[in-house]
């Protein structure tokens, strides 16, 4: 089943904007596809017709998604990381699903030209699609490379399997390739390649730039596409397990939006039964759609317009310096006791908000976090924490954060503060939260009852790095958080860096 969500005014819109040629608003589309699974992918190997048989299942579903999103006015969809194949692969069982991927420079149409480059099934249909819709589609495939002896990083097997993206423009034609740089540890059926691709292609309504899944957590090629290649926009397929109370799929997507101040086009795969879920479509200044949806185990289409060009447009927000405010501010330090608490391995140092109202700041290291605040009540069932953690991250990649924290407890023993929760009653009137950060890359959430991200209209990050409220009514928070990453205390990377959360 495929759902779609799409306000009326955007497809009018899109009617007036289709003959323009360099485009100021296109029609955003992405895809979250409850993926059709092979089964017992640890194993023996398939053949390559009957793993062209499990592709070809979904691509059944997303081409019902591509011909709806381009009814609707869709320039451009983006499909899911995994979306094709699935995951839980070796070496060898992924092998059968893997084409040999080109690279675009070759001014290649897969759809007019289908045996140029071998046997590619996969790519002349996707190219196929996007001819026939007159659609961009952006899809996650795999990619295999011949080497030999004479390379010393050559695999065994004499070939590199990459984590792809592609791109198809809506001639069909291959505009874009992308090999993910940021594998997770269980992807072992493919290679990291030897350098990071800052993969970007220009359209009549803007400049994109292409990267998978945990990517968007690395300095390469996340921060660099944006800010050395200066995109308009983002093509981000991914298969991300929500990992509360932090790194959830909407939260994030949403903040690093809106600290790197570009378009991002997100599209996740739909598994419950491992916590997927959760894709968007996401403005600098606003969210545009999103989908969270644990109920259910059918697809999702969104669509929006968004702006080609946001960083022209008198929407377009300022930087905000993240640290300028808690430092030219008095911290007051309580004397009331401080307590430790996990969050996704990392020892975070809290301080309980024991009062309807409060000002506290709660340290680590170099870094104090500073929360005012105000409750409409303070529940008895219910704890809050303000949270800090500065240092090294090393479980499933290493990198280096900086965060601030107000959190829900899971239950009122201080023990479970940091723990995964889905409910809250206790509503805030006002807060202010702020951090002495050492980097200009923080995301910035704030996060309701049910997982639900804060309306914009409550809240705001202001130009000196708080995230504050506005009025607009008390807000039943789960979570707010100022996550920060400092790139330059990551170690080097040797060979393997963070992947996909899953």
């Amino acid at each position: 089943m495929i759902g779609s969500q799409f306000p009326k005014y955007v497809a009018l819109s899109a009617l007036f904007v289709l003959n323009v040629g360099a485009l100021d608003t296109f029609i955003a589309a992405v895809y979250e596809h409850a993926v059709i699974l092979p089964n017992r992918t640890e194993e023996t190997p398939v053949s390559k017709d009957d793993a062209l048989v499990l592709m070809n299942k979904n691509i059944d579903v997303l081409e019902k998604a591509v011909k709806l999103a381009a009814k609707q006015g869709a320039h451009i969809i983006v499909t899911p990381e995994d979306g094709i194949y699935g995951w839980i692969f070796t070496r060898e069982t992924i092998y059968p699903y893997l084409e040999d991927i080109p690279d675009p420079k070759v001014n290649w149409i897969p759809c007019g030209d289908p045996q140029r480059f071998g046997y590619n099934p996969v790519q002349v249909r996707l190219s196929c699609m996007a001819k026939d819709n007159s659609i961009y589609i952006v899809a996650n495939v795999g990619d295999k490379k011949p080497c030999d002896a004479k390379d010393p990083q050559c695999p065994a097997d004499g070939r590199y399997q990459y984590n792809t993206n592609v791109v198809f423009d809506s001639e069909g034609k291959l505009v874009a390739r992308y090999h993910k740089y940021n594998l997770f540890e269980p992807e072992i059926q493919f290679d990291f390649p030897k350098e990071s691709e800052s993969v970007t292609f220009q359209t009549p309504f803007g400049k994109f730039g292409v990267f998978t899944c945990f990517d968007i957590f690395s300095h390469d090629p996340a921060v660099v596409v944006v800010d050395e290649y200066h995109v308009d926009s983002v093509l981000f397929p991914t298969a991300w397990t929500n990992t509360l109370p932090l790194l959830s799929a909407i939260p994030f997507h949403s903040a690093w939006t809106r600290t790197m101040r570009v378009n991002l086009l997100a599209a996740n795969t739909h598994t419950t039964s491992m916590h997927m879920t959760g894709s968007g479509i996401y403005a600098p200044e606003a969210v545009k759609v999103y989908h969270y949806d644990m109920e259910t185990e059918s697809g999702q289409l969104m669509l929006a317009e968004l702006k080609s060009r946001p960083s022209q447009e008198l929407t377009y927000p300022e930087a905000v310096d993240w640290s300028a405010y808690t430092n030219s501010a008095k911290l007051f330090l309580s004397d009331q006791p401080t307590f430790p608490g996990m969050i996704y391995f990392d020892e975070f140092t809290f301080i309980e908000l024991k009062q309807s109202t409060g000002n506290y700041t709660v340290c680590q290291k170099g870094l104090c976090c500073h929360l005012t605040y105000k409750m409409s009540e303070k529940r008895p069932d219910e704890v809050y924490a303000l949270g800090a953690f500065d240092g090294l991250h090393t479980v499933e990649g290493q990198y280096y954060l900086q965060i601030c924290t107000l959190l829900k407890c899971q239950t009122t023993d201080l023990n479970t503060c940091g723990e995964p929760v889905g409910s809250a009653f206790t509503k805030f009137e006002e807060f202010s939260l702020s951090g002495t950060f050492g980097t200009s890359y923080v995301f910035p959430q704030v996060v309701l009852s049910g997982s639900q991200l804060a309306p914009e209209t409550h809240y705001e990050v202001s130009r000196d790095g708080r995230l504050r409220s506005r009025s607009g009514g008390p807000l039943p928070v789960l979570v707010m958080a100022l996550y920060g990453r400092v790139f330059e205390k990551d170690p080097p990377r040797l060979g393997q860096g963070p992947g996909k959360l899953q």
